[in-house]
């Protein structure tokens, strides 16, 4: 190659995002550097530079596609287009299956989303994932009920996490069915 001249990797910035997951999956979020991230995507430091000029630039793109397969398997759940489905029942199915299929998977998008407690680069992201996964409960249920669920899925997940404890489906469900429940008085 004459010096100078560029190789044209159009796949660099996603394997950068990629590595920056990983690192902060098997660092956490203060391991992850601009070096680290180029090592582990195996591209020079100035990739990394060039695509993300800060470390905040790249955890906002770490974060937007970690958000991204709860609410892909909210949106693809049967039960929400069905309104004769038990929502109660589908939600906590769902918070199931993504705790029961890759649990630390769980946990890099919990510590990416807490990440917005300190930094606010990230804090418009993680607050348009609360709203889109409202957005697509609030198809079989008012808005308010929404953002009412995304905070018990939330709240459930987090203490399953942060105490190691089995998830309990039949609790989460009771729950969700609590929050989407009137109740007197």
């Amino acid at each position: 190659m004459a010096a100078g001249a560029r190789r044209h990797d159009p796949e660099r910035r996603q394997r950068i995002i990629d590595a920056a997951i990983r690192v902060v999956g098997d660092k956490g979020i203060a391991g992850l550097t601009h070096r680290s991230a180029a090592a582990a995507a195996d591209v020079p430091l100035g990739s990394t530079t060039y695509h993300f000029k800060t470390l905040d630039e790249l955890l906002v793109a770490a974060l937007r596609q970690a958000n991204e397969g709860f609410a892909r398997a909210l949106a693809d759940s049967p039960a929400l287009a069905d309104p004769t489905a038990d929502l109660a029942a589908a939600l906590a199915r769902v918070l199931g299956e993504a705790l029961a299929a890759d649990r630390g998977r769980v946990e890099l998008e919990y510590e990416l989303y807490l990440a917005a407690l300190r930094r606010p680069a990230l804090r418009p992201v993680a607050a348009q994932w609360g709203e889109a996964v409202a957005g697509i409960l609030a198809r079989r249920t008012d808005a308010l009920t929404a953002r009412a669920l995304v905070a018990a899925l939330d709240g459930i997940g987090l203490q399953v996490l942060l105490t190691g404890s089995d998830y309990d489906e039949p609790y989460a469900r009771e729950v969700l069915a609590r929050v989407l429940r009137p109740t007197a008085g």
